[in-house]
């Protein structure tokens, strides 16, 4: 089993890379790509760790950047994790994020919720900030159901929380990923609402991948995204977008598979 997307705790993941690599095996993945958000700091240990249980790890990252506009999530696969140029991306993107935290907290202030940045680092300990922590401290304190009552009413993009993000163009996404010899592949393009005008640009860009087999596309998504890969020579893959039972519980690991001979074409595109 071939799982192309999954977190950890060095971003916004429940378990920290080893744990992710023992339930991992456990559920039957034999290949595993470790993809956190805009960092590769949980890479060496769940390196170690894939080692021990015999699963093969795909070292990776998710790229969060702008087309036409429009967000997207680039994952770059079989990316070297001591690329200068990442790690100078991962630091910029820490110091962004904390910025950006910061904002967010202020602005839950003034809508009367007096959350701090001690709160927030409680959940997030080491890990890339983001607003997926925030939004489990509100549902700790009781001020909202669930992570996607705290998204909708106040930390996504048209939550009374909202703050501006700093905004990477998808062709730089995808150039820094291929230059530290991985393959660009854009994730969920369903749930991000990707249509062939967006995903032609990436794709005269570099992009390699398209990820058609992921927990938020029903079936005809699926068959719409997997003509489009067809057409403009994109490979499918596939992705649980593992996060943690707490966190996504409808996203699971063992659930996202693709053909081997798929995974070695994309493998092939980072040789390439």
């Amino acid at each position: 089993m071939i799982d192309l997307h999954s977190h950890t705790t060095a971003s916004d993941g429940q378990y920290a890379p080893t744990e992710l690599l023992t339930r991992a095996a456990a559920a039957g993945v034999t290949v595993l790509a470790v993809t956190d958000h805009d960092t590769v700091a949980g890479l060496a240990e769940a390196a170690e760790a894939a080692r021990a249980h015999g699963v093969e790890l795909v070292p990776g990252i998710e790229i969060s950047a702008f087309i036409h506009g429009r967000e997207c999530h680039i994952l770059g696969h079989f990316l070297r994790p001591d690329d200068e140029d990442i790690a100078r991306f991962a630091d910029r993107l820490r110091l962004e994020r904390e910025q950006r935290m910061e904002a967010l907290l202020e602005r839950m202030r003034q809508l009367g919720y007096p959350v701090r940045m001690e709160h927030v680092l409680a959940v997030a300990g080491d890990a890339q900030l983001g607003r997926p922590h925030l939004a489990r401290v509100l549902v700790d304190r009781g001020w909202v159901v669930d992570v996607k009552e705290a998204f909708d009413r106040f930390l996504g993009a048209r939550g009374a929380a909202w703050v501006e993000r700093f905004k990477l163009a998808g062709e730089d996404a995808i150039r820094l990923i291929r230059n530290a010899g991985g393959t660009a592949t854009l994730a969920h393009p369903g749930s991000s609402r990707m249509e062939r005008l967006e995903i032609r640009a990436l794709a005269q860009a570099g992009l390699a991948g398209l990820e058609v087999l992921h927990e938020d596309h029903n079936p005809s998504v699926r068959q719409k995204y997997l003509a489009l890969a067809k057409d403009l020579d994109l490979v499918p893959t596939a992705g649980s977008d593992f996060h943690g039972e707490a966190i996504s519980a409808d996203h699971r690991l063992g659930t996202a598979s693709m053909p081997p001979e798929l995974f070695a074409k994309l493998k092939s595109r980072a040789q390439a």
